[in-house]
């Protein structure tokens, strides 16, 4: 047999809530069809005429029932009021439209011969019944909305916009309309001083940028609303500049496009983070040109589990790929990454393989059997000190694991091979450095032997990369500090990961063979600057609440860095933010004879043979400690 479902409890609540709405509808077609005649005769009662109020009485039962029943069929008795919008608004407008229409057929029949209704209690009535139920429907949300703004009020967020344009309207609007949010917007900032004095939904705009210190101080201002989406990145910098003297909490929207798209509103928000203080443009790619030769193609990227590797996977992800092979030796990032990209593209043909660069019958086979079209070889020791206590491991990973890898691509006919290189290769002061130099020279070499275009993309720092300072800092910032800092000169480039990747897939559509591209990274950032605006950024006073040590340069670390070797000169790409440097001209026969015996120190794990062969095969390899302690 059957189970027998518990019957549902009776809903009491709403018994009486919907009795409620019908007597109080009933009693408003009532009063509807008595003040339309009031309204009518100028509010004289021995005025109306009894041939008129005679068959409105008589016909008030069939229009209490029409009414009643024209509300229901428009589910007036069932919405949630305390949500109304546009829709219940309609149908509340249609239903008394419909009644007024309906009021006219059923005055018919009791009309006195020779004495028509007048025309204008029809329209009198339709419009005394939308007022009055307008009235009930609504008067729920507005008392509830009063309700929750005084309960809010008393834990607000005290909150200055800045960009009294549309989209700080509609941040505004919004924030104003919610029921939920604790914020109270005080006071508006804009440059334009034509809108100085003016209000936007009910908020003054009281100056310009100079007194943003000021009214956040006066309106005892807790949040710091950045509404200048379409302001160039070195306006948004200068602003937030002067915002983090104030202690408030700051949060922005992503950018333009989401006032292009109609995104801008409260859930878009977030807090500022140190990339909007770099002053720079956004990078500008041309996506096409990525789409043009990557889709269909079958591509691999090495270290596909790091932070620069499965951007890459996930750029290249998006633009159509025949096959995607990623080649991690670290199975948790590989793991995470090939979760994240089947999710988002089921339709991806995707093989994640685990494997070290360093092995050579793997890596081969892995050529063979998937022939790849383009690869990305973004597998390295990156970590400068510790590359600088284990020379060896840096060589063997860096440099023959690039050696392998190339030649297995261009042993398997691979149309392109793009090296992940770094700024730290140029003028080497660090074994990791040096050791990525010697991996562009590798891939200049290949590039004269075989068919493959093989070429090297140079960048410098990314933010919230492994390794980045950013996260360095920001845990020392949790702990209550000291947020360290090597020297109070040393200076880095820094784009965001999204933005280096973009360029690196750029890079790799204009390759033709031999080349070592170089990024445009923008203007230098002082590593001191940047932990002072962290700081800063997590509501903390330097020197007062964090404090910033100085620790003196690690080993291998430089001072400056820089994107190229004074030799190889600059050339221009169609994308003004990617250079090519033009390849340096060495003796191959000597640079091969001098890698045999690198091999050698390396596997030998000859810490010291390692360092003086490395400086033989790049001479301006040298250390920055003994350039200080020198000067």
């Amino acid at each position: 047999m059957a189970e027998n479902k518990p019957k549902k409890p009776f809903n009491y609540q709403l018994f009486y809530r919907r009795t409620a709405l019908l007597i109080y509808d009933v009693i408003s077609i009532v009063l509807a069809s008595f003040l339309s005649l009031l309204v009518r005769y100028e509010f004289r009662i021995s005025e109306i005429p009894t041939a008129f109020s005679q068959p409105m009485l008589r016909a008030l039962p069939i229009t209490i029932i029409v009414t009643v029943l024209l509300f229901y069929l428009f589910r007036l008795y069932s919405s949630l009021w305390a949500f109304v919008g546009e829709t219940e608004l309609q149908n509340l407008v249609i239903a008394c439209v419909l009644s007024g229409i309906a009021e006219i057929l059923i005055l018919r029949p009791f009309r006195i011969v020779g004495q028509p209704v007048p025309k204008s209690f029809y329209f009198l009535y339709t419009f005394i019944l939308i007022t009055l139920i307008f009235a009930n429907r609504f008067s729920y949300r507005f008392f509830r909305s009063i309700k929750h703004r005084n309960e809010n009020r008393k834990n607000s967020t005290q909150v200055m916009v800045i960009g009294a344009g549309e989209a700080g309207n509609i941040i505004i609007k919004e924030i104003i309309g919610s029921h939920f949010s604790t914020m109270v917007i005080r006071c508006i900032i804009d440059d334009d001083k034509e809108k100085w004095g003016k209000y936007i939904q009910g908020i003054k705009v009281v100056g310009g940028r100079d007194r943003i210190a000021e009214c956040a101080d006066a309106y005892g201002i807790d949040e710091i609303i950045l509404a200048m989406p379409a302001a160039p990145r070195t306006e948004i910098s200068k602003v937030l500049e002067i915002c983090q003297e104030t202690r408030c909490k700051l949060r922005t929207l992503p950018g333009m496009y989401q006032l292009i798209n109609g995104e801008v509103n409260v859930s878009r928000l977030r807090d500022v983070e140190v990339e909007d203080l770099l002053g720079r443009e956004p990078v500008e790619v041309d996506i096409d040109s990525i789409i043009g030769y990557v889709r269909g193609k079958k591509v691999m990227v090495t270290g596909g589990g790091g932070s620069i590797g499965s951007e890459l996977c996930r750029q290249i992800a998006a633009h159509e790929p025949a096959q995607l092979i990623i080649v991690d030796i670290y199975e948790n990032n590989a793991y995470d990454i090939q979760l994240e990209l089947q999710k988002k593209y089921p339709e991806l043909d995707l093989v994640v393989l685990i494997a070290s660069v360093r092995g050579e019958e793997r890596i081969t086979h892995i050529f063979e059997e998937y022939k790849p079209d383009i690869v990305y070889h973004a597998a390295a020791h990156k970590h400068v000190p510790l590359m600088e206590d284990s020379p060896c491991e840096a060589v063997k990973n860096n440099v023959f694991g690039t050696w392998k890898t190339a030649r297995a691509a261009a042993e398997n006919h691979a149309e392109r091979f793009v090296l992940i290189s770094t700024d730290k290769a140029v003028n080497p002061t660090s074994v990791m450095g040096t050791s990525k130099r010697i991996c562009e020279m590798i891939i200049q070499s290949f590039n004269n032997q075989y068919d493959t275009n093989f070429v090297a993309v140079r960048f410098g720092n990314v933010l919230g990369s492994n390794g980045s300072v950013i996260p360095l800092f920001k845990k020392q910032i949790e702990a209550g500090g000291p947020v360290t800092v090597t020297d109070p000169d040393i200076i880095r480039y820094f784009m965001t990961i999204p933005e280096a990747v973009s360029l690196v897939l750029q890079a790799g559509a204009f390759a033709k063979g031999g080349e070592i591209f170089v990024l445009d990274m923008g203007a230098p950032v002082r590593i001191m600057d940047l932990a002072k605006n962290l700081i800063r950024l997590s509501g903390y006073r330097v020197g007062e609440d964090i404090e910033i040590k100085i620790t003196g340069l690690r080993p291998g670390e430089k001072l400056y860095e820089e994107m190229l070797m004074q030799e190889e000169g600059l050339q221009d790409t169609a994308n003004r933010q990617i250079h090519i440097g033009k390849p340096l001209v060495f003796d191959e026969q000597a640079f091969y004879s001098k890698l045999k015996s690198l091999k050698d120190a390396a596997y030998a794990d000859d810490a010291e043979a390692v360092r003086r062969i490395l400086h033989e095969i790049v001479p301006t390899y040298h250390t920055e400690q003994k350039e200080r302690t020198n000067g």
